[in-house]
């Protein structure tokens, strides 16, 4: 069985998760299954409940994971309702490489790639909202919300004006015809990246609702009864890199009064656990040069320790 897929930062996990020894791990983004074969290939006691929203991804990794198959269970379902459903087992490590997967930037008909002759960008293709609907028929103070908040682009109105105007003679039907229209060259805000790739990021997120995905998933973490357990989470822009470092800011807080309050009156026993990571892993310079897709990846994790002393 040929594997297309590098999973990004495996060293960087293996190490994350080495304390787990038995128990549950869930993987939220299953993907091509990397990660998880890894583990499981390695930890002989572990168990692993894999989850992916996208049915291409889920029936190549059953059959990947087939050797597995007494130690793994996948579900296709969005990883932001996975842990309810799981919580009653002694989940030890929760997982989730987040953002559009290797197997969508590379098949060509599922309008992820600057060169894809569609316009889809459905992690789940049996939703209704496509890239397609957001690109045509979106109104153009919408395109410009999401062009500002989700691809962060100081040029979002003229860009939005840009695909309006394009629109209104022909539809845009496909991904490549987009990414020549915004311009896939170029330094911006700073950066060295084209208009495309943010474009392209904002476009997905809205479409995908990847950020109410994400946290979506850390509240149900945090509300779960879920303890002792390594919450390990790699992000690909800062939007998401954002919500997981305040995330788990947050949850190491044991004390939760407002800051102008005097003194403690909270019972100062609210932290969930302890930041592993006081900094963000990033790849090495050596992983990049074999996938470069990682080099934009940020890991974080977080130790749920329910009722220890936060910092």
């Amino acid at each position: 069985m040929q594997i297309p897929h590098i999973p990004v930062m495996l060293n960087e996990v293996k190490s994350v998760f080495e304390p787990i020894k038995d128990g549950y791990l869930i993987d939220c983004t299953l993907g091509y299954g990397g990660h998880t074969y890894t583990l499981l290939n390695e930890k002989s006691s572990l168990c692993v409940i894999g989850c992916d929203r996208d049915e291409e991804a889920v029936k190549f990794s059953a059959k990947r994971l087939e050797i597995f198959k007494d130690r793994v269970t996948i579900e296709h379902k969005n990883f932001s309702s996975i842990v309810d459903k799981y919580e009653h087992l002694p989940i030890r490590g929760i997982l989730a490489d987040v953002g559009v997967s290797s197997l969508q930037l590379d098949k060509n008909d599922r309008g992820f790639g600057f060169d894809s002759l569609s316009l889809d960008m459905r992690m789940d293709k049996a939703q209704i909202l496509s890239a397609y609907e957001v690109v045509n028929r979106y109104p153009k103070n919408e395109l410009e919300r999401i062009l500002r908040d989700y691809g962060e682009l100081r040029e979002y109105k003229k860009i939005a004006k840009l695909i309006c105007d394009t629109r209104e003679k022909n539809p845009i039907k496909n991904a490549k015809t987009l990414a020549d229209l915004v311009g896939r060259r170029g330094h911006i805000n700073g950066r060295s990246v084209s208009s495309a790739t943010l474009v392209f990021q904002a476009i997905r997120i809205e479409v995908n609702r990847e950020l109410e995905e994400l946290e979506e998933l850390l509240k149900s973490i945090q509300k779960s009864k879920i303890d002792e357990c390594i919450v390990c989470v790699i992000s690909f822009h800062s939007l998401e890199d954002r919500i997981v470092k305040q995330t788990f800011k947050n949850w190491s807080k044991s004390c939760i009064c407002p800051s102008a309050a005097l003194r403690c009156e909270c019972g100062n026993n609210h932290a969930l656990g302890q930041i592993i990571t006081k900094k963000a892993l990033e790849p090495t310079e050596a992983e990049i040069k074999v996938n470069p897709r990682s080099r934009s990846s940020k890991l974080r994790a977080f130790y749920i320790k329910r009722g220890v002393c936060g910092e």
